[in-house]
């Protein structure tokens, strides 16, 4: 009960929010922040997610499905939130396989991602040269928030490595050569707090931002069409549906709504729905449609490492039914490749994710408390026994 309808305690997997969310960090997630969702799946393994561990094995059965429902919570998702969402376009067996096995799974049973909100139901989301602009205006991140872009660095000094000195600038994932004649260094992920440092090394030299330029074609990048030469820096406009709006369908527009026409609105609702083009008209299980009014709101998820982030400007929105919860506090962080008591990020324990200015640890606090309740308890006892 208290899993499914209070506080839920997840693992951060992955860097897409590194600097702001570490890999190793324990979270505890409230699930009562936008409302806590009812279980879906009926037939499940208790207390793992979607496969039994050691046995390899699904945990749950596809069949029966409960309705879909939200009991009401005291906010909404807030752009700039960091949120808990299941994938919406997960089919592996299981977070980080590679066995090619894939499933059809339900909602409640697809991958836990944590990624930040930078669009909500309503806005119109663009990026223009690796930055978010929200209805026109550039997004304004949070003071904690620390994204990170990549970079080609020249080196100066002959046998002199680049990456071995950003490790020592908190650069955590460096590539390797650019132009190795020209010794030109790529870098992935470099937040601003760390260029600061790294450029001031007599080493290093000029330092220019990579960017996908505008009009080249990624074709992993969402629409998925043929239709847009978007790309991870340069991309949209994109319209973010909000429940209860309509939008004109054309043979531009529908590779934007078909998913959410044929499955999240379609088949995970147990509805039989097919879009498709016909010359200048698109049909809609065979009939022309020329509209859509959606029956959930939907989010445009994305992850503060710019370049080492799968998010929705490969796979899209995320429906509302999605949305699994809100961290708010980083209990335990594990750092897996320090050493001895090194590994334990003390600084980073028991702090809370949100909140405005640096992150402050309330872990002496929360000691300090512990040893209280016991220390009070024993004394009680003691009196008792007395």
């Amino acid at each position: 009960i208290v899993h499914t309808y209070f506080i839920q305690p997840f693992t951060i997997p992955t860097s897409s929010l590194e600097k702001t969310l570490l890999i190793g960090d324990f979270l505890f997630v409230s699930k009562f922040h936008y409302g806590a969702r009812a279980p879906q799946t009926a037939v499940a393994f208790p207390m793992v997610h979607d496969t039994i561990p050691v046995a390899g094995v699904k945990s749950y059965t596809n069949w029966p499905q409960i309705p879909y429902f939200r009991l009401p919570g005291f906010q909404e998702v807030k752009r700039n939130d960091i949120v808990v969402f299941n994938w919406p376009v997960d089919t592996v067996r299981m977070f980080f396989d590679t066995s090619g096995k894939h499933y059809k799974k339900p909602i409640d049973k697809k991958s836990n991602y944590v990624k930040r909100a930078v669009g909500i139901p309503g806005d119109s989301l663009k990026i223009i040269d690796g930055k978010i602009h929200i209805n026109n205006k550039p997004l304004v991140l949070p003071e904690r928030a620390k994204p990170q872009y990549s970079y080609i660095v020249e080196g100066k000094g002959q046998g002199f490595d680049l990456r071995a000195l950003a490790k020592r600038y908190n650069i955590t994932d460096p590539v390797g050569w650019y132009d190795r004649n020209k010794r030109l260094y790529y870098f992935k992920s470099i937040s601003d707090e760390s260029l600061n440092l790294f450029k001031n090394h007599p080493n290093v030299g000029n330092i220019t931002r990579f960017i996908q330029p505008k009009g080249e074609k990624d074709a992993r990048i969402f629409p998925n069409d043929n239709r847009h030469n978007w790309n991870g820096d340069n991309f949209g406009s994109l319209y973010i549906p909000e429940k209860g709006k309509t939008v004109n369908i054309t043979p531009d527009s529908y590779s934007y709504y078909k998913r959410i026409i044929e499955v999240y609105e379609g088949d995970e609702m147990g509805i039989d729905r097919k879009l498709s083009v016909k010359g200048n008209q698109v049909l809609l299980n065979g009939e022309p449609i020329t509209s859509y009014t959606f029956k959930q709101n939907y989010y445009f998820m994305m992850g503060d490492n710019r370049h080492n982030s799968e998010d929705s400007r490969y796979w899209g929105y995320v429906p509302e039914n999605h949305i699994v919860g809100k961290p708010v506090l980083i209990w335990m962080s594990w750092d897996a490749n320090a050493s001895g008591m090194d590994k334990i990020r003390w600084e980073r324990l028991f702090t809370t994710v949100g909140g405005e200015g640096k992150p402050v640890s309330y872990f002496y606090y929360v000691l300090i408390a512990i040893v209280g309740f016991f220390g009070i308890r024993y004394i009680i006892r003691k009196k008792k026994k007395a």
